[in-house]
Order: structure tokens, then sequence, then C-alpha cells
């Protein structure tokens, strides 16, 4: 059973100084990400790519977004599978390589979370970051490698 489920976002460039891109450098990377009832997110391009460092660049969103899936896909899975999950936390990141034509793509994003648990087998624990990572709607849309380190810590009692 397959169910479509609709995502919409609007966006606004915000980096116009007055000349719009009359040259590469006379714009700003600027921008507004909006959705229905959220808060804004402040974008820019990478500082590399001239954007503004105090704004979230697409390619930490994306960075993001994938430790975000996989974090609601893990508690899922450990709650189905008596895995009492008290703290998780992750450290991700990613590698982008730029091509010749200026363009350019993501070559991997390795997940680190550490997952402290309270009952449930810490063997079990671990190996649910695998089930996590086959729900995960946006690991499973991405055409590189999302590779996962994770540690599973015990509670202290």
């Amino acid at each position: 059973m397959n169910h479509e489920h609709h995502f919409t976002v609007s966006l606004e460039w915000t980096g116009n100084r007055g000349t719009g891109t009359s040259d590469y450098r006379a714009y700003g990377r600027d921008h507004v990400v909006r959705a229905e009832g959220k808060h804004e997110i402040s974008g820019s391009s990478d500082r590399v790519f001239h954007g503004d460092a105090d704004r979230w660049n697409p390619e930490e969103m994306l960075i993001a977004a994938l430790s975000q899936c996989h974090l609601l896909s893990y508690l899922h899975v450990a709650a189905s599978n008596g895995v009492v999950v008290t703290n998780y936390t992750d450290s991700a990141a990613g590698i982008m390589e730029q091509t010749a034509d200026g363009g350019g793509h993501f070559t991997s994003v390795t997940l680190r979370p550490v997952v402290t648990i309270s009952s449930g087998d810490p063997d079990r624990a671990l190996s649910l970051h695998h089930e996590a990572s086959l729900k995960c709607f946006i690991a499973n849309s991405m055409n590189f490698p999302v590779r996962h380190e994770p540690r599973v810590v015990l509670q202290e009692r």
C-alpha cells in the first residue's frame, strides 16, 4: 500500500544589492525558505561561494535533513523493538566534490549518532541503525552513500 505525501516550501531571494546579477560578485546569495506555519530559515551559499557564513547553506541543510530523518526513523524502530532511548546526538559530515565545470555533487555523508539507552539489548540497539536507514525517506532518495558510525551508551543508573 503506497501513500503519497505532499510537501511545499517557498523560497525568496533577498540578495539583490541594486544591480541584480549584473556581475558574479554584485549580488548576495541571501534567501529565505518558508513553509506555512513554521519559522523562516535564513539561507545563503557557503562562504567559499560568496555566501553569508551566519546563514544555513543548502549543503548543511541536506546533511541536517539526513541526520533528522535517521533520528526519527531510529526512534521509531527502537520503540518498536523494546529499546528505550533516553538521549540521541549526531555529528554528521558530508563530502561534496566540485567539478571542473563549476557544478558538483555529494560523494558521501556520514552520520555519527551516539544513542543512550536505559533498557534493551545494546547489540540490538546498534543493529537497529541499519533498519532505521532502510526506513529513512531522505536517505533512500540520495544517489550517494549515507554511512553510519553509531555508538550505543548505557544510561547510568
